[in-house]
């Protein structure tokens, strides 16, 4: 890839790694796709200040003008908040669209791996990752965040797999394609809304040191790809299980209905749910993407220590 040509470094991230300093990469979709505005361009800013309180530098990627740009700037996320769901999802699949269209793109899990690798950043907070759709046995709808971590050496920080997924099938086909998932002060993997999903994930460590030095044995193994770090939501902000559940089941009926499927659905069906929880879940999303933003800047920091 002829990378001066196709990435761009914002001024704070390329002063980073002029300096050795640790990088911590964000998502863009979360603030197209995954908020309203302005309450996804006021996260934004406010997880790439909890990043940095806590020692790392912030980079928010996605795609403008043609070229993949890690970092972008407060004016540039404002725009891309603007532009809501009128942006690209730019997936593996859809960056060269994205690149060679040079229209906004707003970068998925895995589109953030990959730019995150190109960019030289090792540490990733998300929201949730994507996974297998309930049903998925007879819709084969998976999402290519689970196949990107299998290749992509970035660890991901999140709260887990979306709740709207099918977790169990999730996490065997994670231990299928050979992705570690670690659990970080819990035993079980989380469902993004609440603290545990009933599944176990069978590797709990309870410090960013811990998590760093196992990415840096894996990756010095030249054991390539990525690495979920599953970080339960803040018990104070956990929604009920039972809402959560009763909202993803009516909107999952509404979505078939209607025949939403394939990148739509996803934004359907958290705008639903925060709909039907009485914006519940959009205060638990918010919450749990800065505590995923903090555990993520104290392990990049780790790595480089």
């Amino acid at each position: 890839m002829n990378l001066e040509r196709y990435l761009f470094l914002g001024e704070e991230v390329s002063a980073a790694r002029r300096n050795g300093r640790p990088l911590v990469a964000l998502e863009s979709t979360i603030i197209s796709h995954g908020m309203p505005y302005p309450e996804n361009v006021k996260t934004a800013l406010a997880v790439e200040d909890i990043v940095r309180a806590r020692g790392a530098v912030p980079a928010t990627i996605a795609i403008l003008g043609g070229k993949i740009v890690a970092g972008l700037s407060p004016a540039e996320i404002d725009e891309l908040g603007k532009t809501g769901q009128s942006a690209a999802k730019v997936s593996r699949r859809d960056i060269p669209a994205a690149l060679a269209g040079k229209k906004p793109g707003a970068t998925t899990v895995a589109g953030t791996m990959i730019a995150a690798q190109l960019a030289g950043i090792e540490v990733f907070a998300t929201g949730g990752i994507g996974g297998a759709h309930r049903g998925a046995q007879h819709t084969f709808d998976i999402s290519a965040d689970l196949s990107e971590l299998a290749r992509t050496s970035v660890a991901v920080v999140c709260a887990g797999a979306k709740a709207i997924l099918d977790i169990g099938l999730t996490l065997e086909i994670l231990e299928t394609l050979g992705v570690p998932v670690i659990s970080y002060r819990a035993d079980d993997f989380p469902a993004f809304y609440t603290r545990s999903s009933g599944f176990k994930t069978g590797c709990r460590l309870d410090s960013p040191i811990e998590i760093a030095r196992l990415l840096r044995c894996k990756w010095d193994a030249g054991l390539a790809g990525g690495v979920v770090i599953a970080n339960p939501v803040p018990a104070e902000f956990e929604a009920d299980p039972a809402m959560i559940e009763k909202a993803i089941s009516l909107a999952l009926g509404e979505a078939d209905k209607l025949g939403v499927t394939g990148k739509r659905i996803t934004p359907y069906l958290l705008e639903k749910i925060a709909h039907a929880t009485g914006g519940k879940s959009l205060e638990t999303n918010i919450a749990l993407i800065k505590a995923n933003a903090s555990l993520a800047a104290e392990i990049a920091c780790g790595l480089g220590a």
